[in-house]
């Protein structure tokens, strides 16, 4: 009998608030998240949501004073992260857990060649001397389909397809045990969207890292991962696997998500968009955050943040919707 697979992340409870002139942000709160090895989890939700907060909370990278973890507790290999020194992180970063970033313009930089800034990786967590640093480098960079003689160019030098690839190279350098991706293809036309899914899809299985893929784009995350969170203004409101959440969505949120795309084959109809504005998240309403653009709201969902409801055995929503339906609800 096969043992069950372990936890490589596993966040409890997180909150975190930015503190700025203009107030509190509140842009997480409460959340909950577990990644087994070799899991890909996609984590969706609107530009805002609170999904590149939780990235960086993970990597203890928010920014700092404005950045403030209020709550919670994040476990890598059932390790507590704020247990450790930050020497000990900063050997983690990059080496077991690691990060492509939105836009590579921003997080590469345009003074030094791409291999130097690969070769950096080796340098700083095998110990490597700069010569043998650089012809991994360039290894590297054949791995994501880049011939390696480019190791001697600028960032300014490449295309942003090409500028992301080397974001990837950097990100599996080290080959890590968790790779999250922050809305990689974002600044992508649509044909360079598919090669970079269709590399990371592949660099994922070939060396069975956890992946957790931020994105709003649920093409993305139908091609890439088996499970989905989704996120609606700093709080997880429905989880299950790709395939139930979206066949069968059932928190309102999702449902609106999902009826706002447009359909590729049946019949035409005219999209559905969600009523009302995004959350602001420096005055979240109480209780559920989506209540004010929910179709289904009730005076209870005004008061109290609805419990996780299981629906099933993988998948659930936190909606009042279903309490009466449930076998139980999740405490976790």
């Amino acid at each position: 009998m096969d043992k069950p697979l372990k936890n490589v992340l596993e966040i409890k409870n997180l909150s975190v608030e930015y503190h700025t002139d203009f107030g509190v942000t509140h842009a997480i709160d409460k959340i909950n998240l577990k990644i087994k090895r070799g899991q890909a989890m996609g984590l969706v939700g609107e530009s805002g949501s609170g999904k590149t907060s939780t990235a960086l909370s993970i990597l203890r990278l928010l920014p700092r004073p404005a950045g403030i973890k209020t709550n919670g507790e994040i476990y890598f290999n059932e390790q507590l992260l704020d247990s450790i020194n930050e020497k000990k992180m900063q050997k983690l970063r990059g080496n077991r857990m690691s990060m492509i970033f939105q836009n590579p313009l921003t997080s590469l930089n345009p003074v030094f060649t791409v291999g130097e800034q690969i070769s950096v990786v080796f340098q700083n967590h095998y110990k490597m001397g700069k010569r043998e640093s650089l012809v991994r480098a360039g290894e590297m960079l054949e791995v994501v389909g880049i011939p390696r003689n480019r190791i001697l160019d600028y960032p300014h030098q490449f295309s942003g397809g090409m500028r992301q690839r080397v974001g990837i190279a950097m990100g599996l350098a080290c080959n890590p045990e968790l790779l999250i991706a922050d809305e990689p293809t974002t600044a992508l036309d649509v044909t360079i969207q598919l090669q970079i899914i269709e590399l990371i899809k592949e660099l994922q299985k070939k060396y069975e890292t956890s992946l957790l893929m931020i994105t709003h784009n649920l093409g993305i995350i139908s091609e890439l991962c088996s499970v989905v969170s989704v996120m609606y203004a700093g709080t997880i409101v429905e989880y299950g696997t790709v395939r139930e959440v979206f066949m069968n969505p059932q928190h309102p949120y999702t449902i609106g998500l999902l009826n706002s795309l447009p359909k590729i084959v049946g019949e035409r109809n005219k999209l559905t968009a969600i009523a009302g504005s995004a959350a602001n998240a420096n005055n979240l309403p109480e209780g559920c955050k989506f209540y004010p653009r929910c179709p289904h709201c009730m005076e209870q969902c005004k008061k109290d943040f609805p419990p996780f409801i299981h629906l099933s055995q993988s998948h659930s929503a936190a909606c009042y919707l279903y309490e009466d339906k449930s076998g139980g609800k999740i405490n976790e």
